[in-house]
């Protein structure tokens, strides 16, 4: 049975962030009653949630805390009904310079919050994986059934944290679905991420875009589809226990996609590469192509956005005078 997520109270860990925030937008715009857990600072701030709409970031309860502190996600999950578990560490170059870091928080925090949900009976959780848990492709399209080879420790702690999940679903009957995007992208996102490193370096007129291998094809989804996925996953029955991966079904090599966007840009570019930016040889996911029928088929999900859609959307964010001082493109987001 599928439920609407209107009047539940539902929280969203990691919605600072890129993909969290625009859920989070999504959900209040859908009338629950959202609790959103933003990490902790001195600041006070609360990364892509203060740049929302005042009406919006009215509507959120915002909670400071940090997945890691066991205690805290027991008192954060405290009568909630659906839980959106996006907070994750997620830069690959980093994993390979902090690896304890991604264990802590990936594997020990997604324990924190499985546990606290467990504690106070959550009616579902949403854990959000990657399709950086597959390593390349040894077919294509991928399914969910396609063997988790780790090639970074990012990709390891995110198997491990998946399988945490399905362990809570197949021991403690935990309501549980794990949902495994592909490469999402639009406004918001990192610049440590491909297509903002792109599109900032051409705005800001660099004489070469710096990258690393050109030749790795990835499966680019906007986020807006993305959302809509996590969307019909929560309070869907039919997707307990399950492992659902949501992704365009296209691919693209980073080349063609440079290519692509100063085409659509109308600019003249060339790639110098930058060995800083290209991956240890045997940790470089060469190739990642989604098969998304089973979303199609449990979630009644296809993405909408093409690729040509959603650049030109994220090029004119991205170019908004609000939004490009806030990226660096000068230098290398690790």
């Amino acid at each position: 049975m599928l439920e609407s997520v209107a009047g539940r109270t539902v929280l969203v860990t990691g919605a600072d962030g890129f993909i969290g925030s625009h859920l989070a937008e999504a959900l209040v715009s859908r009338d629950a009653d959202v609790r959103v857990l933003v990490m902790y600072n001195a600041f006070g701030l609360s990364g892509w949630l203060d740049e929302l709409p005042a009406e919006v970031k009215a509507k959120l309860e915002i909670v400071a805390a940090d997945i890691r502190d066991p205690h805290l996600m027991e008192e954060a999950l405290r009568g909630v009904d659906i839980v959106y578990h996006l907070a994750s560490l997620i830069a690959v170059p980093f994993s390979h310079r902090s690896p304890d870091s991604y264990v802590d928080t990936n594997v020990k925090g997604t324990l924190n919050i499985l546990q606290a949900a467990r504690l106070h009976n959550v009616s579902h959780v949403v854990h959000t994986s990657t399709s950086e848990v597959y390593g390349s492709a040894q077919y294509v399209p991928m399914d969910e059934k396609h063997p988790l080879v780790a090639r970074s420790p990012y990709a390891a702690t995110k198997i491990a944290a998946d399988q945490l999940a399905i362990s809570f679903y197949c021991s403690f009957g935990m309501p549980v679905t794990i949902i495994r995007p592909f490469n999402t992208y639009g406004p918001r996102q990192s610049a440590r991420a491909i297509i903002p490193t792109i599109i900032t370096q051409l705005l800001t007129g660099q004489s070469a875009v710096k990258l690393g291998s050109l030749t790795p094809s990835r499966d680019f989804t906007y986020v807006s589809d993305i959302v809509e996925g996590f969307l019909a996953a929560a309070g869907n029955d039919r997707t307990i226990g399950e492992v659902i991966q949501l992704g365009s079904g296209s691919e693209i090599s980073i080349g063609e996609l440079v290519r692509k966007i100063a085409g659509l840009m109308e600019i003249d570019a060339t790639v110098q590469t930058d060995p800083q930016r290209v991956r240890p040889v045997s940790s470089e996911v060469d190739r990642l192509l989604c098969d998304h029928s089973k979303a199609e088929r449990m979630l009644n999900w296809t993405p909408r956005v093409s690729l040509d859609d959603g650049l030109r959307l994220t090029i004119n964010w991205l170019a908004d005078h609000r939004n490009l001082p806030g990226y660096r493109a000068d230098r290398y987001m690790m």
